[in-house]
């Protein structure tokens, strides 16, 4: 029962983070995958780009309802991302988790420094 709740906590954040940021849930859920849940650093960043899309189709079709989304901006990136997606799944088992830890730190910081100078 305790897996449980950590899962369903761990869930709950992720899609908050989602819905108020736009995929931000995997800022949240590999940390508490590895911390937390003591899942695998390889398997929590796959795992929560597995989360991800669920979630962001739900938000998506919530902003969608509330006449919050623009489609028409949004296909353009859709192509970029399709490939950018299809390149890091061919080459995420080859890049150490150390890197991948890295950048994912550098990410977090560089969007965190955004969101506080506004920028």
């Amino acid at each position: 029962m305790k897996d449980k709740a950590k899962y369903l906590i761990t869930g709950a954040l992720g899609g908050l983070a989602n819905g108020f940021f736009g995929s931000g849930g995997g800022l949240f859920l590999v940390p508490l995958f590895t911390k937390w849940i003591e899942m695998d650093e390889r398997k929590a960043f796959a795992s929560s780009v597995a989360v991800i899309l669920p979630l962001s189709l739900i938000s998506a079709v919530v902003y969608f309802i509330k006449d919050s989304l623009n489609l028409g901006g949004a296909w353009p990136y859709l192509v970029g991302g399709v490939l950018g997606g299809i390149i890091s799944g061919f080459v995420f088992k080859k890049v150490p988790v150390n890197l991948l830890r890295r950048i994912f730190a550098v990410l977090i910081v560089y969007g965190g420094i955004r969101a506080v100078f506004n920028f």
